[in-house]
């Protein structure tokens, strides 16, 4: 950890660069850039190695995916004890022959792998066709936090962003930090809303931030893919709800952010939510659907 509980989290955020060799060389490099600007924990975009290939339903995408551990996880595991880094390092994981899953793999300071977290909710709409290609997570423990050499740290995947149920599990585990790595952008049709997309987009995790009165992260990818342009402004919400950083629209960038995890406590005492909630009250909230009768 660093100085008096301070954080330093780096998010990368970039376009892709046309094949899965070309992206984990350029993420490489990214990474290299944050290890220089002292960061201690580095979140890497949703599906770094590749495009965004859930625009469309073809079978030769699944050649793109990897066992983990696997070749990427090694070398990205030779950066980690290099460079003193956590790297949270999402890719499209086959798990066996026909089970796939979108899937961040969670490699700490010495190299190893901490564990994986894939993806639960998964979207299935016009340019995001990704039930054709990952399986639900299905672990015991759906939603872990991992305790890292550099903080109690959860991470979940864009659309499991947008739900508010993980993120309280999550604090509940006593996580310092809740990160997001995304592939979120607007769609051509899309271009009259997309301001209005991006606002709901942060607005619903800072919202966790604050209801749970801790740090929520979203390191998305930039740049025109397809029909889709992915926007960038990957950014930090603090346990007040505030964005203390964001990246620039349409730009790559690497964001780092210095997080003063002792805010956690001084914001839950001043907004006591978890003290005064009724968990006895809230069985409801497993079903899938409540009816009047």
């Amino acid at each position: 950890m660093g100085t008096n509980d301070t954080l330093r989290l780096a998010l990368t955020q970039a376009k892709d660069q046309g094949d899965p060799t070309k992206n984990l060389e350029h993420h490489e490099h990214l990474i290299q850039q944050a290890a220089h600007q002292d960061a201690h924990v580095v979140c890497l975009q949703e599906l770094f190695k590749t495009r965004y290939f859930p625009q469309h339903q073809d079978e030769r995408f699944f050649d793109h995916a990897e066992p983990i551990p696997g070749e990427t996880t090694d070398r990205l595991s030779h950066l980690a004890t290099e460079h003193d880094l956590v790297i949270f390092a999402p890719l499209f994981e086959e798990r066996a022959p026909g089970i796939y899953h979108n899937t961040a793999a969670i490699i700490d300071t010495d190299g190893t792998i901490q564990g994986t977290y894939r993806k639960m909710h998964i979207p299935h709409d016009p340019n995001f066709y990704e039930k054709y290609y990952f399986t639900p997570g299905d672990t015991q423990d759906p939603f872990p936090v991992f305790d890292t050499a550099h903080g109690r740290i959860g991470v979940m995947i864009c659309w499991d962003q947008w739900f508010p149920e993980p993120a309280r599990i999550m604090t509940l585990k006593d996580a310092d930090v809740i990160l997001y790595p995304t592939c979120i952008g607007h769609a051509e049709a899309d271009q009259a809303v997309h301001e209005d997309q991006q606002e709901a987009w942060q607005l619903a995790q800072r919202a966790h931030a604050l209801a749970n009165g801790t740090y929520v992260a979203a390191a998305n990818r930039t740049g025109p893919e397809g029909t889709l342009t992915f926007w960038g402004k990957s950014f930090i919400a603090d346990p007040f709800g505030r964005i203390t950083a964001q990246a620039p629209y349409n730009q790559e960038h690497v964001l780092v952010e210095p997080l003063d995890l002792s805010l956690k406590q001084d914001t839950r005492r001043a907004w006591p939510f978890l003290r005064d909630r009724r968990p006895e009250a809230y069985d409801s909230v497993t079903k899938r659907h409540i009816t009047d009768a």
